[in-house]
């Protein structure tokens, strides 16, 4: 193991591809399928929602689950690990937001009516 491991740049790879916080944050307390995360997150492309989809499922933070049934059916959900970075992304998008009003600008997005990590802050 090398001797540089930084824990930032650790979270940062796991959640900074471009849709892979938006996703974690639409599965939070659910199960979604794909057409269901295309519909809410509409600037993804099929092919990059795809993408991050697979590489949060190899990074263990999304679970994806094929039900045998014609047409094939696909659910994702958040493993434990996914679960675990919702206070960090609460306080990704609490931070954002304060930076946002503070240049005279009002956060207006989904994340603000929502709480997927249950600390019952919502700004």
């Amino acid at each position: 193991m090398p001797s540089d491991v930084c824990p930032v740049e650790t979270t940062l790879d796991l959640i900074g591809g471009k849709y892979k916080a938006l996703i974690l944050w639409h599965l939070a307390g659910k199960k979604l399928r794909f057409s269901e995360l295309r519909r809410v997150i509409t600037s993804a492309t099929p092919k990059m929602l795809t993408q991050q989809l697979r590489e949060l499922e190899t990074q263990k933070l999304i679970h994806r689950e094929v039900f045998p049934v014609i047409p094939p059916k696909v659910e994702y959900s958040l493993t434990q690990t996914g679960k675990s970075l919702l206070p960090i992304l609460t306080a990704m998008r609490d931070w954002g937001a304060e930076y946002l009003r503070k240049k005279s600008i009002e956060p207006n997005c989904f994340m603000m009516t929502s709480d997927p990590a249950g600390s019952g802050t919502i700004m």
